[in-house]
Formats: structure tokens, sequence, C-alpha cells
């Protein structure tokens, strides 16, 4: 399906399930959706499955929108106090559409209460109290994290809630992110479970090769502990003189403390020139978006020495402080965050790398322990030539096998949502699309 194709469908207001390989567009269509919304004034709720997915959007976890929080079953009671939270009543009445990304974290305990809370606090017995749920990932990248001790945690895909849904399937086919078909050869190999000698051999042309115009690309790394200490020892070898960025934060504590949590920019970001440094959000306007790479070439004479980035291109951008927000179902700032969009990006986890684009990246899998590691890692660069390999294991180009299997139905479900759309009389199309915007 294409993404011309998908909007079509998503206008109309039915749910959707948004899906497609990594580079696909799915994010950028989600976007454009969420703009669409806005401009014609029609309330909806952006949120994530996790705190990095939802600064991606904008948005919020799904967690903390609908008030469920960390808790695993919500009592009688417990709803009763939902619904008379004003705060947590007005996000939910007063939304129309429901938008969740990324969500093959997103666990099917979960999906089932958020559809139980919507349910409960917008008195409808429809799917999620009768709003619309757009909600947008590929399953085969990382799955829902599990609780210490605990099993792993089912798919979304696995509740009750999922069925009585009834997405529109729209699985996105083209990719824009990769190019290269070789490189998309391989990449489909992993994601399809069929990664033959061929495909080992295609990757093992990228074991320790160097990367050209990029003598130290991003690291990617399984695991936390090899991340910071990787960045803690590259900034301590440049001799230049450091310079500190505290984050500034308003509002509510407990939302400022998510806000802070789910920010990919440290609360003390220390720079010094020659430093590689990856920017965290999207600002198309000055030329940067998230997962963008340079090296801080300089710092602005005037206070706060706000610090000058160098990308591959050879423009040079000056990196100034952006904000963060939470928002009240009124469009009321209630907690905000501020800091300079920078990370130090020698190295970064595979986990925080979802969602990015990345020109070039040096990955580590020899540590991989869970589906879909190897194939985030070597998903999220643009070109094969981007790939420095150093490490690998049996582990690591795995997927769920549940998953495969389930990706099977999913595209025949999108092919079957396709022949619906082109069938349909257009002005039938148009008719639906127009009710639901004025509804």
């Amino acid at each position: 399906m294409t993404k011309e194709e998908a909007c079509e469908i998503l206008l109309t207001g039915q749910n959707v399930f948004l899906t497609g390989a990594a580079g696909t567009g799915k994010t950028y269509l989600l976007n454009s959706y969420v703009d669409y919304l806005k401009k014609n004034r029609i309330p909806v709720a952006v949120t994530a499955s996790t705190g990095i997915a939802a600064t991606h959007m904008d948005g919020r976890t799904v967690h903390s929108w609908s008030g469920i929080a960390l808790r695993k079953k919500l009592s009688t009671k417990e709803l009763d106090e939902l619904f008379y939270n004003t705060f947590t009543n007005e996000r939910i009445t007063g939304a129309r559409v429901l938008i969740i990304d990324e969500i093959s974290m997103l666990e099917e305990r979960v999906f089932t209460l958020l559809d139980t809370v919507c349910k409960w606090v917008r008195k409808n017995s429809h799917p999620f109290g009768g709003l619309q749920i757009v909600i947008c990932g590929d399953l085969f990248q990382l799955p829902p994290v599990p609780s210490k001790g605990e099993p792993p945690p089912r798919y979304a895909f696995h509740s009750s809630a999922w069925a009585g849904a009834n997405f529109r399937v729209c699985y996105l086919e083209k990719q824009f992110r990769q190019e290269d078909p070789t490189f998309l050869e391989m990449l489909n190999a992993i994601r399809n479970s069929k990664v033959t000698r061929e495909t080992l051999q295609i990757l093992k042309t990228r074991l320790n090769q160097p990367i050209h115009g990029f003598p130290k690309p991003t690291k990617l790394y399984s695991h936390r502990v090899d991340v910071n200490a990787i960045n803690d020892f590259e900034l301590a070898q440049l001799k230049t003189e450091p310079h500190i960025y505290l984050m500034q934060s308003h509002g509510e504590a407990d939302l400022v403390r998510a806000l802070i949590e789910s920010c990919l920019a440290p609360a003390e970001l220390v720079l010094k020139k020659g430093a590689l440094v990856m920017f965290v959000r999207n600002n198309f306007g000055e030329g940067y978006v998230n997962g963008t790479l340079g090296t801080v070439v300089d710092f602005e004479e005037e206070a706060p020495h706000y610090p000058v980035i160098e990308v591959k291109s050879g423009t040079r951008i000056t990196a100034r402080p952006t904000m963060w927000v939470n928002l009240d179902p009124d469009e009321k700032v209630v907690a905000s965050i501020s800091q300079v969009p920078l990370r130090l990006a020698w190295a970064i986890t595979i986990h925080k790398s979802q969602g990015m684009t990345l020109d070039a990246a040096e990955i580590n899998l020899g540590k991989a322990f869970g589906h879909g590691m190897g194939y985030v890692a070597l998903s999220r660069v643009r070109t094969l030539e981007g790939i420095k390999l150093v490490g690998i294991n049996d582990v690591a180009l795995r997927v769920s096998p549940e998953v495969a299997a389930f990706d099977a139905e999913l595209r025949r479900q999108s092919d079957g949502t396709r022949a619906e759309l082109v069938g349909m009389d257009r002005s039938l199309v148009e008719r639906l699309q127009e009710d639901f915007r004025i509804r």
C-alpha cells in the first residue's frame, strides 16, 4: 500500500494499524495526519508506548495520557477515580482521535486496560469508547520490555481489544530510508527470517570496515553501561574547554520527571570543541532531524555560548535550546523542560536508536539479547557502506517467530483494505471523509 492510499483511509475516521518495514515513512505519514487533524480542529491525543518514542511525536506516553501509569490492573474504584479526575477525564473525553506510536513495545495488558479506561471514562461501550484509534509501528522491531522477575509480556495484538477495534491494516511497502537493493535485500531477509549464507556474506562485507567520511561514526551497543563508558572516555580525551548546559524545567513535578526520563538530551549536557554529537529533535527549518550527526566546531562568543555544529554536508548549525512540553486538554502547558537538543554521539543504545535515521554507525551486536535488535540497529542506517560491524552473536539476527507468522496475516489484511478502497466509489470515500471531519 502507498502512503497516499493509507492517508485516504485515515481520513475516513476508521481505526487503522499503520505498519511496514523500517524506513517506509510511517512516522512521516502519522505526523502529516496529526497536522491535518489540528488544522481541522479535530482533537487528537498523540501518544506512544515509551517516553523516547513519544518525544519523536511531541506526545506523551499512553500510560500517562490514560492514567493507567504502571498499574497492572484496575478495580472499579480505580476506574471511577480516573473518571472523576478532571485532567484525565478531560483528556480522554476531549479527544476524538487517539494515536499510539511504536506499538511493538506496548504489551497486551496495557492495550486491554486502555480500551477499558476509554470505555469507562467516555461512558461509551464501543471499542476505545468510540475514539478513532490509530496505532503505528513495525512489530519486527523491539518487543515489550519485561519487568524484572516476570515472564516476557505478550504483544498487544494478543489483546481482545485488538480484535474488537476492527483495524484497517495499512502496510506501507515502499522503503525510503534505504535505496540500495542489496542492502534492502539483506534487511528484508532478516525481517522475514530468511537469513542465508548469502545474507551473512553481504553483512560480513562491512565487518571492521572503515566508513568513508566518518572516522568516528556513532557506536550502537545493546547495553547502556557500554554506551556511557565510551562517551565519557571520548569526551575526556578532548583537551578543549568544556561548556555545560543545564536543563530548565517548569510545572508539575511528576509530569516534569516524566519529560526528563523520556528526553534523549541529558539534564546536564557537557560539550567540548571536537565532540561528536547527535541532534535529538526534528527541526526542518534549522536543517536537522532526530539522528542528524555532527561535530562541535565552535561556540557562540556571547553567553550562554551555544554550540555550533558542523554536519556532514558542511553546513554549520547553531544548536539553541528547544522545549519538550506536556499539555492539558486545552493545549495549556502544564509541564515543560528546555535543553539544547543534543547528546554525545560516540555511542548510543540500540533501544534509544529506534525511530532514528543515521548516516553512519559502528554496530556491535556481540551482546545482542532479544528479538529484533539486529534488525533495528542495521535498519537505522541509510546505506550498507554507512555500517561498520564490529561484533555479532547467534541471537542478533533473530526475529520473533510469532511476529513473522502474524505478519503474513497483516499483509493479507492490508491487501483487502486496499482492494476495498480501490473498489469504493470516489464520492462515497469523500462523503465518509467529510462526515468524519465535521462530526
